[in-house]
């Protein structure tokens, strides 16, 4: 028996690769590189290359697209696979961070939210979400009845919190988003409406409660809270801190002082449509980490209205073709998956910009793709190709329907007229 060459096989899967995902990732790609040759002068400065901070980004962008390129071409169940596995280990450093004075834990700009093991760091929540999107829309893909929705719901729910307690303990913006679209995926599976309303009103209930306990039982009382729920000063301070801004009454501590700065540069490069070009930030050299929570507003300063809007259409882009995929996909599990990617990658951007704009409080998301970061950059790449996987995977599809019926068509014998 033969076995097919390994050239003829890539050869003929990439005839239905998915082109539009692949030019949203190269342009995101351009972005980040232009960008990030301004945004982060601060690292040039200290390191003393020109260069060493963006070919630092630059090799986990290379390694990201061998990551598409190989993924992309694989049947997407293996995604559905490897999406227990991700989640699993993600799972088990999560709660080993929780361990005090664990050694595997690193503090990288005063936040402890990287693993460390053998030299490398990782955010272990970047793969918590990847894997619990995946876990979630293969469990809900399991029901085919009413009742079975209902039961995969509740086991969902379970292992959403099982994941996303140790997130929120040490990133609640974090948290909040990733529980944010494991709801719209129980929306779009059309869990029950009294269940989704349920979930919203507990939520709503324990929010407000916990900012008003902390606010006034600590904030205004001058209290220190500690325990696992420590940071929730932190939270609520960024909380006021917006507030206080938006009424005119903001101090002056790091996030204001960051805010301010992004402001500026949001307000200089609005003055033109193209903004000030590449290269001529000032705003750059005030906010210390303009390359990772405030690179937005570098581009605003930099690119104008047009560059800002021309990477929110990128953005946008990735959700509707997500949408034309799942709309013409066979398989629900895959549907649900693609759906859930989207939102994740989409939802994160708009957040992202949103505080870059002054629009929210500070949240410290990374803009997808964009953001200086190796394991944001690498997980990112795994959306990608698990999106261009299923993408690839329905064009392949349609192509051999369109096929089938073309020979369908042929078969049929000519009718003889007398």
């Amino acid at each position: 028996m033969e076995h097919p060459n390994i050239i003829d096989f890539v050869k003929r899967k990439l005839k239905y690769v998915d082109k539009t995902y692949w030019t949203v990732f190269i342009l995101l790609v351009v972005f980040a590189v232009i960008e990030l040759f301004s945004a982060a002068s601060t690292l040039t400065f200290k390191t003393g290359s020109l260069l060493g901070p963006v070919w630092h980004q630059v090799k986990f962008i290379l390694v990201g697209a061998i990551i598409i390129f190989v993924v992309q071409l694989f049947p997407s169940k293996y995604a559905r696979y490897a999406g227990y596995a991700c989640m699993g280990v993600a799972a088990v450093c999560l709660y080993l961070m929780l361990i005090p004075g664990n050694p595997f834990v690193s503090n990288i700009n005063n936040a402890e939210r990287w693993f460390k093991i053998l030299g490398v760091s990782f955010q272990p929540s970047e793969l918590a979400k990847l894997g619990l999107i995946v876990v979630v829309a293969d469990r809900l893909s399991q029901a085919h009845t009413d009742e079975e929705l209902v039961k995969e719901f509740y086991r969902t729910l379970a292992i959403s919190a099982v994941i996303i307690l140790p997130i929120m303990l040490g990133n609640l913006s974090t948290a909040l988003l990733l529980a944010g679209v494991i709801f719209l995926m129980w929306f779009l599976a059309h869990v029950p409406w009294k269940y989704l309303v349920s979930i919203v009103g507990i939520a709503a209930i324990l929010l407000v409660s916990g900012y008003f306990i902390v606010e006034y039982g600590y904030v205004r009382a001058h209290r220190q809270l500690g325990g696992p729920f420590k940071r929730a000063i932190t939270w609520v301070g960024r909380v006021d801190d917006f507030i206080a801004n938006k009424s005119g009454d903001a101090g002056d501590d790091d996030d204001n002082y960051q805010r301010l700065h992004a402001t500026l540069a949001v307000a200089r490069g609005g003055a033109s449509p193209l903004g000030v070009l590449p290269g001529n930030s000032e705003e750059r050299n005030f906010l210390p980490l303009a390359y990772a929570d405030y690179i937005f507003a570098i581009i605003v300063e930099e690119t104008g209205l047009i560059g800002a809007f021309a990477l929110i259409i990128l953005y946008v882009v990735i959700l509707f073709r997500a949408c034309y995929t799942s709309s013409k996909y066979a398989d629900y599990g895959a549907m649900l998956m693609v759906m859930g990617l989207a939102l994740m990658l989409t939802t994160q951007a708009f957040v992202s910009m949103a505080v870059a704009v002054g629009m929210g409080p500070v949240t410290g998301q990374p803009l997808p793709m964009v953001t200086r970061g190796g394991t944001s950059v690498l997980v990112t790449s795994l959306y990608f190709a698990i999106l261009m996987c299923v993408s690839r995977e329905q064009n392949e599809m349609q192509a051999q329907i369109d096929q089938s019926r073309i020979d369908s068509y042929q078969d049929v014998p000519e009718v003889q007229v007398d």
